[in-house]
């Protein structure tokens, strides 16, 4: 899988691009056909703490699935946008399997 991670307005640090990677590439097991991710890690100016956004592009073939999700880290908005996905990715199964 080509994984590529963005970090607009600030440097992630390697610790963080690692911890996404290893959350990203363990999609595999539910659909392995995924040819890519393209992940956006955003900062945005907000009152509250809940600034953190992770955007989560997956590259499959016929279709691309989308996700974004706001949290107070990074990590955590990381584990919400991948079960997000996770489920995108059973749906999508599921419905070439009807096929």
């Amino acid at each position: 899988m080509n994984l590529k991670i963005n970090s607009i307005h600030f440097d992630a640090d390697a610790k963080l691009e690692d911890y996404i990677q290893s959350k990203v590439t363990k999609m595999n097991k539910f659909y392995e056909g995924i040819v890519g991710a393209e992940i956006f890690l955003r900062l945005e100016k907000s009152s509250t703490q809940e600034n953190k956004v992770t955007e989560i592009k997956l590259e499959i073939p016929g279709n691309d699935l989308f996700v974004k999700r706001k949290s107070k880290s990074f990590e955590e908005a990381t584990n919400d946008a991948v079960d997000a996905l996770t489920m995108q990715l059973k749906k999508f199964k599921e419905k070439q399997k009807g096929i």
